[in-house]
This record gives structure tokens, sequence and C-alpha cells, in this order.
């Protein structure tokens, strides 16, 4: 079964394309180039030509295609809901079929598509981190080996010893008659930040649910479905529809994670993964429309509290979800929120695309530096998003940019909160 359809089975939806120019505006790639061919208008009528014979995926039609974040901005504004991103993921299918896929996006791919494999690696990487993750000199050998050019001058956490899967256990009882929730973790969460993780499943499980952490899950397969690979996109959708298959809820706190579950896991022919798709939730959200946000507001005020603005990922934003966080950080009781101007742009990181289309990723870049710099200067202390992947390069434009802002997740922020409200409680 194909993780995504062939190009042939969005013939229709080609043709609902109306030309508008609706994705012109809310398109990061094309608002840096202003090339037709990078923005979505300029995609489905490659994609027409392609389909019909007319032309071929030849070297510029990959680059064009290449060129894209994902993101799904343009099928948010588009009038008939044209859903680009799945065309442009079918395409790089056959694009990678043919084995035109970058090294860059297949080595990622094929790391993040073997659990086990991953797995090891972890374990083996966790005792050189202080080697590899350190400043390497411009003068090494290991810069030409390990880094490459996309790489050099990156900021990188340091890798944590333990994985989400190490730190927490598979479930944790809640109380009776609270729904039972199960937490998809996202290979970020699980091996770069699994500080989130355990902050997403101990908040979840102090409001009273049963929370479940599936060790058999697997990476969405955003990597392998950005870089073409279609039957590993397809293989890893059949082991995470396997593992959640007996959870009403699957929560999500990766942006990105929750875009490829919810989105694109419906595109597919798995009825399975059509099912999981449905069922899956960002942990904001869930906690707004479980009522759960009065028990932040209810807690004692912090005496000291930073300013925090929130960056909207492209997978929350472009599905709607931009209130839920943004309550969440107003009812907390240790910042105080204020939403900014340049919110919405986009950190330009893309998974693989800041590696990939690295001098296009730092033009888009700019923009949200530019943005941060004035929340900055305007008092903001802390920028907070629901995304590791734009944790990540928010914390190296800031770093790069030399600015006075810390990057954190809002759900550490939530747990910070409630763990302190603990504390305070037991004290005599």
């Amino acid at each position: 079964m194909n993780a995504l359809r062939d190009l042939s089975a969005y013939r229709a939806r080609l043709a609902a394309c109306v030309r508008c120019g609706a994705c012109q505006a809310v398109c990061p790639t094309y608002r840096e180039t202003g090339r037709e061919s990078t923005v979505a208008r300029g995609k489905i009528e490659l994609a027409a030509e392609i389909l019909a014979g007319r032309m071929t995926l030849d070297e510029d039609n990959r680059r064009a295609f290449a060129a894209c974040l994902l993101c799904g901005a343009c099928t948010a504004a588009c009038p008939n809901q044209v859903p680009t991103a799945a065309i442009v993921a079918a395409l790089r299918r056959e694009s990678g079929m043919a084995g035109h896929s970058s090294s860059v996006s297949r080595g990622v791919a094929a790391l993040t598509g073997h659990p086990r494999l991953t797995r090891r690696l972890f374990g083996s990487a966790s005792l050189l981190a202080p080697l590899f993750l350190k400043k390497v000199p411009e003068t090494s050998g290991l810069r030409l080996r390990f880094a490459g050019q996309a790489l050099r001058n990156r900021v990188l956490p340091p890798l944590p010893k333990k994985s989400l899967f190490d730190l927490m256990p598979e479930r944790l009882p809640g109380q009776p008659g609270k729904p039972t929730v199960a937490f998809f973790a996202g290979c970020s969460i699980s091996y770069l930040y699994p500080d989130i993780g355990v902050a997403a499943i101990q908040l979840l499980h102090r409001l009273g649910y049963t929370v479940l952490l599936p060790q058999s899950q697997a990476c969405c397969g955003m990597p392998a479905t950005s870089s073409g690979r279609g039957a590993l996109a397809a293989e890893l959708m059949q082991i995470n529809s396997q593992a959640f298959s007996g959870a009403d809820t699957v929560i999500t706190a990766c942006a990105s994670c929750g875009g490829m579950l919810g989105h694109l896991y419906a595109e597919g022919e798995n009825e399975a993964a059509r099912q999981l798709a449905a069922r899956v939730k960002d942990i904001h959200l869930f906690l707004q429309e479980e009522g759960q946000l009065a028990a932040f507001a209810a807690l004692p005020r912090w005496r000291e509290r930073p300013q925090v603005c929130w960056h909207d990922p492209c997978h929350l934003k472009n599905h709607g979800i931009t209130e839920a966080p943004r309550a969440l950080l107003r009812a907390l009781p240790n910042v105080d929120f204020t939403d900014q101007a340049g919110a919405a742009l986009c950190c330009g990181l893309g998974g693989t695309f800041a590696l990939t289309q690295a001098a296009l990723s730092r033009k888009i870049a700019g923009r949200k530096a530019a943005a941060l710099a004035t929340a900055a200067a305007h008092g903001t202390a802390l920028v907070a998003t629901g995304c590791p992947g734009c944790l990540l390069q928010l914390s190296h434009i800031i770093h790069m940019e030399g600015l006075s802002l810390q990057a954190a997740h809002s759900i550490s922020l939530a747990w910070a909160a409630l763990e302190q409200a603990q504390a305070d409680a037991i004290q005599p």
C-alpha cells in the first residue's frame, strides 16, 4: 500500500487550481524568490504538464519541487483546497524512485526510518556527544568528513544521555473516569529534546489522564516523504497505525509530526493510517477542548514573570491551530504573554529543507530574525513554540544574531508552572 497516492490520483485536484494567486501571498519560498515555479500554482501547472506527458521530471523541475517546505500554507489559503503538499510529495516519490533525491534527505530518511537502529545509534552517540556536538575547529578534518557546508556554524543542543523511551514508562495510570491518551513522541522529542516529552507526559498525567507511550512507535515518516521514499513512508505508517491502534486520542507536541500524522496520513491509501489521522490531536488544542486551561489560570501568579511571545509553527498555523497555544500562554502563571508582529513568519527550517536548500532557508530565517529582534527590543525575554524543529531553528537564529532571547517549548513552560505549584503545596 502506498504511503501517498500516485500523481495520477490527483488529476481532478490539479484541475481545481484556478490560478488565482492566493498562494503567492503566503508561500515562504515565493516571498524570497519571486519565481512562479516556487509557488503552488506554478508547481500545480508543472505537475499537470508532467502528468499529461508534455514535460518530464528533469533537473530544473526537480529543483522547483525541492524548493518547497511542505508547510501547507498554500492549501490553507487556496479557495479550492488543492493539496499542494501531497502533490509535491507524490512527485518527490516519483523523483526519489528514480534516484534523484539528495543524499542528505535520503540519509535522514534512512536513519529515522528504522526505529531499532535509531535507538541503538542514539545510545552510542550519547557517549560521543561531548566530541561531536562541540564547536569543531575549522582546521579539523572532521569539518569536511562529518559536517558539510550546510552544517557549518550550525548551533545544536547537547545530545542528551537518555532518550524519552529510557526516561518514561510505557504506561502512566491516571485518575478513574479520566480518558486514556497516547503520546506520539517523534524523532526530535525522543532523541534531541526528551525533556519536552517528559514535560508533556507528566503534565497530562498530573491533570488526571492515563498516558501511554507505545515503545513500538516509529518516525512519523515526514523525512521519508520529503525525500521521496514512498515505500519507507508506507512502512512507517503501518508501524504507527499498529502501535496506536488501541488509543482513542493520540497527542502530539511536535507540529511537524502532527501535520504528517493528522493530514498527510489522511491523504494515503492505507485505511488504518487514515483512521489514525482522525484521532490525532495537538496538545494545545487538546488542553483547550478539555477545559484544562482553567487549571493553569487558577495557579498563583509568580512574582517574576518574563515576557513571552509565540512563534506559529507552520504545521499548526496552516491547520488553524493558532488560538489554543496563545490561550495556554495567557493562562500560565509564570509568564506574561504578548503577541508580537511576525509571529506567523516561517522560521525556515522545514526539516531537511535547511540542509538541502541552505541559502533559501537562510533568507526565510532572516525575516524571522528581524521579527525576533523587534520583540527583544520591546522587552520580550522568551519566544515559545510548539514544534521542536522550530525550537532548534529559533535557538540557532537567536545565537547567530546575538539576541537577548531564549527559546522554549510552550509545554515545558506549562509543566514548570504545575511542578512549582506542587512543590509549593507540599512545603511546610
